[in-house]
């Protein structure tokens, strides 16, 4: 905990963010409990469909053997339709279903990341129960009460689903704070962690939706913790969300600077030949 009461790491901030290469946070948009329950039908179509081709296998295979056989395979034939198929499914895919694709919607992991065949199978055998063995109720209920629209299954794994034809939403790049330019740009300021990066961007496009009891211990926090990669301190008197903007809008400068500079450079190096 902070000296104010409030969270003591900007990481359980950003935490629900993708991050990509350039400290920036992508919010995956996620899909509604009535896309998914859409999705999930035309799956549970897909499923009775395998079943009733399951179910007319079975029978001609294991019509001579005994009734115990025959209920033996059928439940092994359930067990592979309902739960094995889904997540091979989903583990070749990397989070899709027939029912996710018509959709436009993919499973993925809590970070963002495309999920394995554990996060599939784990999907898979708490879907059996939610779905198949309770008629879909508690996966609707779940999801229609979660942030995240997670069913039951998604608890458990760790995933959530995200619609891919939805546009993505990036944060503005905070802007350089004119009285704090000549600071910033003679300070000593390092490479800041790509999450602190992420968690200073993000606060100050919702600094404005924050109540004030949890704006500023969370502008202190960042700037405690952003202050260990800058030296010297800034001029006194500024707004720690000032501060906070600066040091970003520098970085970034700097870095777009670099990049400029190393691709001049790649350019002059693999410069094609002239004509003859």
């Amino acid at each position: 905990m902070s000296e104010y009461g409030g969270p003591a790491s900007y990481r359980a901030y950003a935490s629900e963010d993708v991050v990509t290469g350039e400290g920036v946070a992508v919010e995956l948009p996620v899909a509604g409990t009535m896309h998914r329950a859409g999705s999930g039908l035309v799956d549970l179509v897909v499923a009775l469909a395998l079943l009733v081709g399951v179910t007319w296998g079975v029978g001609y295979l294991v019509q001579n053997a005994s009734d115990a056989v025959g209920t033996a395979v059928g439940l092994v034939g359930f067990v592979l339709v309902a739960v094995a198929f889904p997540a091979a499914v989903e583990t070749v895919t990397r989070g899709r279903t027939l029912g996710k694709l018509v959709f436009g919607l993919r499973a993925v992991r809590d970070d963002g990341g495309p999920i394995t065949s554990r996060h599939a199978i784990t999907r898979a055998l708490v879907g059996f129960v939610e779905i198949y063995s309770m008629l879909g109720v508690p996966a609707l209920v779940t999801s229609a009460v979660n942030g995240r629209s997670k069913r039951l299954g998604d608890l458990a794994a760790g995933t959530y689903v995200v619609s891919t034809r939805a546009r993505l939403q990036l944060p503005r790049p905070p802007q350089m704070p004119p009285p704090l330019a000549a600071w910033a740009s003679a300070a000593d300021v390092t490479a800041l962690p790509s999450g602190l990066t992420v968690a200073i961007r993000q606060f100050l496009a919702r600094a404005a939706t924050l109540s004030p009891e949890a704006r500023v211990p969370m502008a202190v926090q960042l700037l405690r913790e952003t202050m260990t990669h800058v030296a010297p301190e800034p001029p006194p008197g500024y707004h720690p969300e000032y501060v906070l903007a600066a040091v970003v809008a520098e970085r970034r400068r700097r870095d777009s600077a670099r990049l400029a500079r190393d691709q001049a450079l790649r350019d002059r190096l693999v410069a094609p030949d002239p004509l003859p």
